[in-house]
């Protein structure tokens, strides 16, 4: 008797589970209908009352305005399935066509895909202007799961995260070209996995905002992807009102996006060298009073970018933090006169800065005029790699307001000829420049300019080309400044010091022959 009873109980609880994974063509889901978001929604509503399980939708497309998943269920697209976004910006309840809002245990997984149509007329409002969906939205939720699929075409933003705790997205393609701001992946959340997806989109590729007052971006990892771009690579900010923490980006590549058609910045920017171009390959900025904390950036390639690295601590919306970051392992192709840059604010310094293992080919082409350029502080500007203007005054690496910086074997190379320094160094304090390799910038040009920094270790500088001269150095404040295992033998000078320089600023001057 106890086993028919068990025999029977199981028999039940297998009929609970068929039961609970249902197909949308079920509940009245067709390819010829103009809105089958009723018949998705109550295939998933069923799903969830009967415990959770798995909502299918076979092959062909299917027109739908939100569709609202719940916890425990998972919307599964079979290969040749198309959920396709509605062209009537009014019709969605939600602010996406497929939204999570305070569900857990929860995803979209399979090889189909949703189309946001978002190239469509009646989405074309401009550049942050009127109400457009998202393809995916998950707000307030934990444990969700994004798999496998293609998201394609979205109106906006294709795949935001909010607030969640548990996100993984994961061997995803996104391909989003026909509309003004259409981020590939924003995140704002915590215990995050991205990893092996192909991101290609007009706007931000994978963009972190901390523009949730009260909840921080912490604990996650991107790694394995490709990422094309017309805007920024990977991008911290703007919104920048929390905390960015923990934070590891490995073994990417970032380059230009398969298609330009809302911006040319060749036609826009002097000096831009290429149609289509990304704007900063990596970008961490701190603008809105909130703090960017252990954030570790390894092995990335990027190609037609203009600008490979960007780091800026603002104050747009209150003085913030920015410290602790490891930059390695990184091979870059520049096509702008806008350098690698790092900046602070006066009085607010990014601190805790490492560069290793850096090969950047820069494409020059400055003249004397720009060599000269007074870099304007811009406090409470809008954070991108141009609010400087079109052109640093720096081949390789602008540097200002910055404390503890370390930068080993960096490689900074022409492809033309420019008359700026490598780097420049100003009101930066406690820096160890090792190991390092230039390209040597035309005229009487220094090598390195310095000015009122501190506490400044130079080593292991090599050229194997004539220089007139190795550093010049600027600003009364400027002092201990230590060059060592320096190789002076085809520097005709070794260092030219301001009038406002103190005597006694440089302390060592230990060449090598």
């Amino acid at each position: 008797m106890k086993k028919v009873i068990l025999s029977l109980l199981c028999l039940i609880w297998g009929m609970q589970v068929n039961a609970a994974d249902m197909s949308i063509l079920d509940f009245g889901a067709k390819q010829n209908s103009r809105d089958n978001s009723a018949a998705i929604q109550a295939a998933i509503d069923k799903c969830a009352l009967s415990g959770g399980g798995t909502v299918y939708v076979p092959a062909g497309t299917y027109l739908t305005t939100t569709i609202f998943l719940k916890s425990n269920v998972h919307l599964f697209l079979h290969n040749g399935a198309v959920l396709q976004g509605v062209t009537d910006p009014k019709a969605y309840k939600g602010r996406a066509i497929v939204v999570g809002e305070n569900v857990k245990n929860t995803s979209i997984q399979g090889e189909g895909c949703i189309d946001g149509q978002g190239n469509h007329k009646n989405f074309q409002f401009g550049d942050d202007k009127g109400r457009r969906p998202h393809v995916v939205l998950f707000e307030n939720c934990s444990n969700v799961k994004v798999k496998d699929v293609f998201l394609y075409n979205s109106a906006s933003w294709t795949l935001r995260c909010a607030n969640n705790d548990g996100v993984i997205v994961n061997n995803i393609r996104i391909y989003s070209h026909g509309n003004h701001n259409c981020d590939g992946i924003d995140i704002n959340s915590r215990n995050v996995v991205i990893s092996d997806c192909i991101v290609d989109c007009d706007d931000d590729g994978i963009c972190f905002k901390t523009d949730i007052p009260g909840f921080d971006v912490e604990h996650v990892t991107v790694s394995n992807c490709v990422i094309a771009s017309n805007c920024n690579g990977i991008k911290f900010g703007t919104g920048s009102f929390g905390t960015f923490r923990n934070i590891s980006i490995s073994n990417c590549v970032i380059k230009k996006a398969s298609e330009n058609n809302v911006r040319n910045w060749r036609k826009m920017l002097r000096g831009i060298s290429a149609d289509t171009t990304v704007i900063s390959g990596i970008a961490l900025e701190v603008v809105d009073g909130g703090t960017m904390d252990r954030v570790v950036i390894n092995n990335i390639s990027m190609q037609d970018v203009q600008t490979p690295l960007f780091i800026r601590l603002g104050n747009r919306r209150g003085k913030g933090v920015l410290k602790n970051i490891i930059v390695s392992n990184i091979v870059a192709e520049n096509q702008s006169l806008i350098t690698s840059s790092i900046t602070g604010i006066p009085g607010s310094y990014v601190e805790n800065v490492t560069l290793r293992d850096i090969m950047f080919s820069y494409t020059g082409g400055a003249d004397e005029n720009d060599a000269s350029i007074v870099v304007p502080e811009k406090i409470n500007e809008y954070p991108e790699n141009r609010m400087f203007g079109p052109v640093l005054p720096a081949y390789g690496l602008y540097i200002r307001h910055v404390k503890n910086l370390t930068m080993e074997n960096i490689q900074c190379r022409l492809r033309k000829p420019d008359y700026r320094p490598a780097f420049i160094f100003d009101d930066v304090h406690n820096v160890s420049l090792n190991n390092f390799q230039v390209d040597l910038p035309q005229g009487e040009a220094p090598i390195v300019y310095l000015n009122e920094s501190s506490d400044v270790v130079f080593s292991g500088f090599r050229t194997s080309e004539e220089a007139p001269l190795f550093l010049k150095i600027d600003g009364e404040k400027s002092r201990r400044i230590d060059v060592r295992s320096v190789n002076f033998d085809r520097v005709r000078k070794e260092t030219e010091c301001g009038e406002t320089v103190k005597e006694g600023t440089i302390y060592r001057l230990n060449s090598i022959l």
